[in-house]
């Protein structure tokens, strides 16, 4: 998962691109990265870390130019090398600078044609690099000194014809504009703003719409999937739908736990689709645990979990406590490699503040259920700190198949969910019940009426339908070698270090 923000502007875009990436932060805390451009000339910066520790004062005075576009990361395809951050630079034609949202699940295919048959090399396995080069291959094919708005647009559907899966894109030609495209299922999210100036009107593309309202844009709506949008260097507009039947069909994850709770993403608040979430599992819990449910108090994990939690203890007519104190500074545990890894990091993350649990039958309210490695640490945590009973509530249904578009979920057989009743979960993670959201009542939580042609989501974590097709038992099976905690050990061997100014890369060194 990432975020990605691109502006055209009437003004140095630096500052802007710097803040909005920040309100990205929580898309990609890997890597970051921001290009700009100022009279024909490309200006870099990118590599491992937060923002804050990417971008230093001296970094910030070298990214000259009105136009530009960012990048935060979380490693899903190729490595987390700093050499794979983005954006991605490719000369020909013009120079095109690329960042990328989402994953290709015929990368490897495109790579190798790309290779064989258009002859371009590539220097990392991203399949963002794939995403490039295949944007720069079609357009260099059209052959013109100056790129029109029809010849990018024709570009963007050579593009929906020979990529699939995910993909929300932003990309920079040159002296010639910014584009802004989206996978023709809308799997990834993408939005764009716009502001007046003195100078005239400025432009911005993102990943979600917390990065333009806090520069103080207006929102102007969703990119459709399937759809481009074209801001030329004179600062004009231009939008075509590129892709051949279109559906819209965005990750239903994106409302459950990867966007930020004050998004509105497709036109849907995700802030208020929580509230439903909790709306719709209490009155499970009602139907299937009785009036009678024994619960004195919901505490949420947090931080994703604590809007559906407070709606779910309003409806119970229960207390609404906070127990878990957060340590910001800990990444996503469902990532990380290794059991134990993934354990101490639970600990370190969360600290329970022990006079809400004591005495009490204690409903814990999760997001959702990965692993199950956090939700047993945090069930024997509860009962350490008091707890008479520990119950436990997923705001999303089973977890049971791998993201195939951009979330680093693991490989299935690192699901809990993957093979067993929920009974069986309720064994392993030592809670005395246990209660999932059913998956038609997370889709009509999330649905609006006042967006009526988004009946339809990507749920392919619960139900296993990958909305853009070409995935079998083969491809999955491969997908596992490359994510199950085996492999992630052994890519924790290596050491990328990356030294700013002397561009050395010891990617591969093995470390001692």
């Amino acid at each position: 998962m990432c975020g990605v923000v691109g502006i055209a502007g009437k003004s140095p875009v630096n500052q802007m691109l710097f803040d909005a990436l920040t309100m990205l932060q929580h898309r990609g805390q890997d890597a970051a990265g921001i290009v700009t451009c100022h009279q024909g000339r490309l200006f870099l910066r990118k590599d491992n870390g937060m923002v804050r520790d990417v971008f230093h004062t001296r970094h910030m005075r070298a990214l000259l130019g009105n136009y530009g576009i960012g990048h935060v990361r979380y490693p899903t395809a190729g490595s987390s090398s700093s050499a794979e951050a983005q954006p991605f630079y490719v000369n020909s034609p013009y120079g095109i600078t690329l960042a990328h949202n989402g994953n290709l699940t015929n990368a490897e295919e495109i790579h190798e044609d790309l290779f064989k048959t258009d002859l371009r090399h590539m220097n990392t396995d991203s399949d963002s690099e794939v995403l490039l080069n295949v944007f720069a291959h079609e357009l260099q094919k059209i052959g013109t000194l100056n790129p029109t708005p029809a010849d990018i647009f024709h570009t963007v559907s050579r593009v929906h014809e020979r990529c699939k899966g995910a993909y929300g894109v932003v990309a920079m030609i040159t002296g010639h504009g910014l584009v802004g495209f989206r996978d023709p299922n809308g799997i990834r999210p993408l939005i764009y703003g716009s502001r007046e100036t003195e100078q005239g009107t400025e432009y911005i593309i993102a990943s979600e719409s917390v990065a333009i309202t806090a520069l103080g844009f207006k929102i102007e709506r969703d990119i459709a999937p399937g759809e481009a949008i074209f801001i030329d260097s004179k600062g004009q507009l231009f939008s075509k739908q590129c892709a051949v039947d279109p559906e819209y069909r965005p990750c239903i994850f994106e409302y459950v736990y990867f966007a930020r709770p004050d998004a509105t993403i497709d036109g849907i608040s995700v802030y208020k689709a929580r509230l439903k979430m909790g709306e719709k599992l209490a009155h499970k819990i009602l139907q299937e645990w009785g009036e009678q449910h024994d619960i004195d108090v919901v505490i949420p994990i947090p931080d994703t979990s604590r809007t559906s939690a407070l709606e779910l203890a309003n409806i119970l007519g229960v207390k609404f406590r906070e127990g878990f104190m957060k340590n910001r500074y800990i990444g996503r545990t469902f990532i990380m490699p290794g059991q134990q890894q993934r354990k101490k990091s639970v600990r370190q993350k969360l600290n329970p503040v022990e006079l809400e649990f004591k005495d009490k039958n204690v409903l814990l309210v999760d997001d959702s259920i990965v692993r199950g490695t956090t939700c047993n640490e945090i069930i024997q945590m509860a009962r350490d700190s008091g707890a008479k009973k520990v119950f436990f509530a997923s705001a999303a249904p089973m977890v049971k198949y791998p993201n195939v578009y951009g979330i680093d979920m693991p490989a299935k057989s690192e699901l809990i969910a993957s093979d067993r009743t929920v009974e069986e979960i309720r064994e392993i993670i030592g809670a005395d019940r246990l209660i999932f959201q059913d998956l038609e009542d997370l889709k009509n939580a999330v649905r609006t009426s006042k967006v009526p042609d988004l009946r339809e989501f990507d749920c392919s974590v619960f139900d296993g339908v990958y909305v853009a097709g070409g995935i079998d038992k083969e491809y999955l099976a491969e997908l596992e070698q490359k994510r199950n905690d085996t492999a992630k050990k052994k890519a924790d061997g290596y050491i990328d270090v990356n030294i700013d100014a002397a561009s050395v890369d010891l990617t591969g060194v093995k470390e001692e």
